[in-house]
């Protein structure tokens, strides 16, 4: 299957176009720049030259993008262009998690969490064991972060931007300290993806630090109690 991958939840700017047969993801075209602000900017034009490098965006087949937990800016951007493009195409755009993609690009296959530093004290995660993930994505606090990833036993890979925070404590604790998903780790999931079981919808696990006004542009203050 020939797919799209779309990421700008974290701290990359991907674009990517892939071949992905019996589980092995094969680069055709791949953009990817460490970018924390300005995806509006760059992902169009990213996205254009490594589909003209696949050979265009006709043989795509899917694409997927990454739904959260990350900046709220950027997995809008993301979502946003990656569903544009897909009704252009009549091609179906899955949704792929934050975490989920972390976990995936963490060589090894012993147990794993995956670690987004959401800061405020708190860590984005999800755990693995077995291969299988062991409840869903949560936001914790770091101390408890920390010991879900030592009740996963020694070894245990620590992946993401959360990594070193929870890490600090677990000596046995393998620290793979990720800006993002890989894109081929992003490709495989989006082939193995249900459609139908993986809407592109942005994925948040805490209320956003921004509140509305209080307000009106040009409302008066409240009279003082």
């Amino acid at each position: 299957m020939r797919v799209l991958v779309i990421d700008t939840a974290l701290g990359l700017c991907t674009a990517g176009v892939f071949e992905v047969e019996d589980g092995e993801a094969r680069a055709l075209g791949l953009r990817s720049e460490a970018m924390t602000k300005g995806h509006q900017e760059r992902l169009a034009g990213m996205a254009r030259d490594a589909a003209a490098e696949a050979g265009g965006f006709a043989g795509i087949e899917r694409i997927g993008v990454t739904v959260g937990p990350g900046s709220f800016t950027g997995l809008r951007v993301g979502l946003a262009f990656a569903q544009g493009l897909g009704a252009a195409l009549g091609r179906p755009v899955v949704g792929i998690s934050s975490l989920d993609g972390l976990a995936a690009s963490a060589p090894g296959a012993g147990p794993a969490a995956a670690l987004i530093d959401a800061r405020r004290g708190q860590v984005y995660a999800r755990f693995w064991r077995g291969g299988a993930a062991q409840g869903p994505a949560e936001a914790l606090a770091i101390g408890t972060a920390r010991e879900r990833s030592a009740a996963l036993g020694a070894g245990v890979r620590l992946v993401g931007s959360g990594a070193a925070l929870v890490g600090d404590g677990l000596p046995d604790a393998a620290i793979v300290d990720l800006a993002g998903p890989s894109p081929e780790a992003l490709a495989r999931l989006t082939a193995a993806a249900d459609p139908a079981a993986s809407p592109p919808r942005p994925v948040y696990l805490r209320a956003p630090d921004a509140t509305p006004p209080s307000r009106l542009p040009g409302q008066p203050r409240p009279p003082a109690p």
